[in-house]
C-alpha cells in the first residue's frame, strides 16, 4: 500500500488532476498526469462498476498500487490519477507492468 504522503483522496484533488492534467491512453487505463502541488509524487485510483465487481475493482487498485509502489524510487514529483478500462481486469501483473508503467514513468 502507498503512503498516505503518495495518495489522492480528496476529489477536488481529482478533479484538479483529471480537468488540467496531460492524458496518456493505454490498452488497461487513462492515465492522466499533472504538476504536483507538493514536493512528492501521488497517486489516485478511479475503478468503476463498469470494469467488474468489488473484488475486481479493489484488486485491480492493489495490483496498480503495488505497481507504482514498485517504481516510485523514479517518480517525478506530480499528481497523477490512473482511471482503469474493462481490459485491465484480464490482464497479470506483468501485463499492466509492461502496459501502464513506460508511459507513466518513462
Amino acid at each position: 500500500m502507498l503512503a498516505k504522503a503518495h495518495r489522492i483522496r480528496r476529489g477536488e484533488d481529482f478533479r484538479r488532476v483529471i480537468r488540467s492534467g496531460k492524458r496518456v491512453s493505454t490498452p488497461y487505463a487513462v492515465v492522466h498526469i499533472a504538476a504536483g502541488s507538493s514536493d512528492v509524487s501521488r497517486f489516485g485510483f478511479i475503478v468503476s462498476k463498469r470494469v467488474g465487481g468489488a473484488v475486481v475493482r479493489n484488486r485491480l487498485k492493489r495490483q496498480l498500487s503495488e505497481l507504482v509502489r514498485r517504481h516510485l524510487p523514479e517518480a517525478e514529483p506530480r499528481d497523477v490519477v490512473f482511471r482503469v478500462l474493462p481490459a485491465a481486469k484480464d490482464a497479470d501483473f506483468a501485463t499492466l507492468d509492461a502496459g501502464i508503467m513506460p508511459k507513466v514513468m518513462p
